[in-house]
């Protein structure tokens, strides 16, 4: 599943591409048809990410909200080809020569798959595939949405304190509380491994039981490891210091992580073999001398 960098960086490239344009709306799959005709022919002015949440705004009011969940993914078409985002990484595709109709609107290539929303501008088009969430809601709805969803460490109004007042007082593992998304929005598998071992905090650990300064230190290191993700479109949670080749850019896949993904394998510190188990429905990924605290 996409976590929360991957749907900031939807929103920016919505934003860049797409925003102040007038679009064409469709449902080639059909399951949004009726959602499709009323966002149709209306101009979209903002697009924002809340954890792993994309909303798009229109001048009628409406908007789109979409979670693509552990099988979504956009992919955008224009001149340069085509790219995919909501996968682990974008990719292009080969340069084209764009045909427009009577109206001026890209005239996009047949749809593959099942296309849930197609949005289509004078520029290009963009495709969702296999959504969890698509619906259109109003703005108190968007709002009413956002509401349920905890502090996103890449949003400008985050507060922290929320979360840490949930956190504090809760016996839940802080692992399992990382992933649910009303206490942190944002954040995946792969980030509540990684921020947890480069904290040294034990996966298992009540939440009541984390020290404010631990949790300070924590989600600070959250919002620069998110932030990376989003200037890069990949996850590195590595310092150059446990890798290989400390100057390789890009970082290599195999040097990217600390723990995820990497059962049986030394810790890059401590030579300890890491260690997977389930929690919260997801594999949890650790190792168990370095994450000890």
């Amino acid at each position: 599943m996409p976590e929360g960098h991957t749907l900031h960086r939807l929103a920016a490239h919505f934003t860049k591409h797409y925003a102040g344009a007038r679009l064409r709306v469709t449902s080639p799959q059909g399951r949004f048809t009726e959602g499709a005709r009323r966002l149709d022919g209306r101009t979209l002015l903002e697009s924002e990410a809340h954890g792993k949440q994309l909303f798009l705004g229109f001048d009628s009011g409406a908007w789109l909200r979409v979670h693509l969940g552990l099988y979504g993914a956009w992919t955008f078409g224009d001149a340069r080809g085509e790219e995919y985002l909501g996968a682990p990484r974008a990719q292009a595709g080969r340069e084209r020569d764009l045909e427009r109709d009577a109206e001026g609107f890209v005239i996009p290539p047949p749809p593959v798959g099942a296309v849930r929303v197609r949005l289509v501008s004078a520029a290009g088009w963009a495709d969702l595939r296999g959504p969890s969430v698509c619906e259109v809601r109003t703005e108190e709805e968007k709002h009413a949405a956002q509401a349920k969803l905890g502090p996103d460490p890449l949003r400008c109004d985050a507060d922290p304190e929320r979360a840490w007042l949930m956190i504090q007082r809760s016996r839940t593992a802080i692992a399992a509380l990382l992933m649910r998304q009303d206490v942190l929005a944002g954040i995946g598998n792969i980030y509540r491994a990684e921020s947890l071992f480069r904290s040294g905090i034990d996966p298992y650990r009540p939440g009541r039981d984390l020290a404010r300064h631990e949790w300070d230190e924590l989600w600070s290191d959250l919002v620069a490891l998110l932030q990376a993700g989003v200037d890069s479109g990949a996850i590195v949670t590595t310092r150059p210091v446990h890798r290989h080749d400390p100057r390789a850019q890009p970082v290599p896949r195999g040097d990217a992580l600390y723990v995820s993904y990497r059962t049986g394998e030394p810790c890059r510190i401590c030579a300890t073999g890491i260690r997977a188990g389930d929690l919260a429905g997801r594999t949890l990924y650790w190792c168990p001398n370095c994450q000890r605290g």
